[in-house]
């Protein structure tokens, strides 16, 4: 087990490496022997900018510390950028083994007031994003049929959250993205897993805090440290980890859970068929006690982190 769990002679990509979850991850991956991309085009929380000192930062420490880096500035969002990221891995370090599907921006708001810019700036950094670099590693996993993804849902898109609809929808759908390509390439032994990060970083850094409830939510998440989420993205990535795949895990602080997935709660069954009346009447009141409530993340991860 122990030669499972080092990263030694594998390469990886890790997007969003430049600041918060990504950098713990790639530096985590970088000193257990991992070589890696440290993909990051340096914007701003909301997508704005370009800054390749991030990542160039992050590459040079893995370094430093004896191990072996590469700076990536692509951004995530278009085809051609996300096969130059895979291209990186594949020119430096003459393999790839593992994606950490990391990148993200934020703009939140109100559902009434999401603009079109709002919408499509999210879904193309988050779900297309993953897809695009999922999809430049997928033909180079089945050729040597093998290969780990590892791709960042939020409890924004499993449970939900006020004020994130763009957020929200692109992380459940990574969500299945992922369970997709476990499915799909799992005859080329090739694994696909997804974490639910708690942590405090720049990107929760800019959640409203201008009630009683978010500035308890705030606090709470800002004893919550980013290096916590590295390990559970390097086992999914290392030969440990052959056997799962298809799961959600939520990590935060010192827990770490497995998420359910959606599944058949109860039916209901009527003989000559169902008209609106009959829905009413019958269906709606035999399966009303197991209707998931309106809630939101953390009314259902209620207590403080351990």
């Amino acid at each position: 087990m122990t030669n499972e769990l080092t990263m030694a002679g594998k390469a990886v990509v890790v997007t969003g490496a430049g600041r918060g979850i990504g950098r713990d991850i790639a530096l985590l991956m970088g000193a257990l022997g991992a070589k890696v991309v440290v993909n990051d085009p340096g914007v701003s929380v909301t997508g704005e900018g370009r800054d390749q000192s991030p990542a160039n930062e992050v590459a040079q420490e893995i370094r430093r510390l004896g191990g072996a880096a590469a700076a990536s500035f692509d951004s995530v969002a278009g085809w051609d950028g996300a096969h130059r990221i895979i291209g990186c891995a594949l020119d430096n370090f003459g393999r790839l083994d593992a994606v950490v599907n990391n990148a993200g921006i934020l703009r939140d708001k109100i559902f009434h007031k999401m603009s079109e810019d709002d919408w499509r700036g999210v879904i193309d950094v988050h779900l297309h994003g993953s897809f695009f670099v999922s999809r430049a590693a997928a033909e180079h996993f089945r050729k040597q049929e093998s290969g780990a993804y590892v791709h960042m849902t939020s409890t924004s898109g499993l449970i939900g959250n006020v004020g994130q609809a763009n957020y929200a929808a692109a992380k459940l759908g990574i969500a299945a993205l992922s369970k997709s390509i476990a499915l799909d390439m799992r005859r080329y032994h090739v694994r696909s897993n997804c974490i639910a990060p708690f942590a405090w970083s720049r990107m929760i850094g800019s959640i409203p805090a201008d009630t009683p409830e978010q500035q308890a939510r705030v606090q709470r998440l800002q004893a919550l440290e980013t290096s916590k989420i590295a390990p559970m993205a390097v086992f999914l990535a290392a030969d440990a980890a052959h056997e799962v795949s298809g799961q959600i895990f939520a990590v935060r602080g010192n827990e770490i859970f497995l998420m359910s997935q959606s599944r058949p709660l109860r039916g209901i069954h009527r003989g000559e068929g169902w008209t609106p009346r009959a829905i009413a009447e019958h269906a709606i009141p035999a399966l009303r006690s197991n209707f998931i409530p309106l809630d939101v993340s953390g009314e259902v991860f209620s207590w403080d982190p351990v």
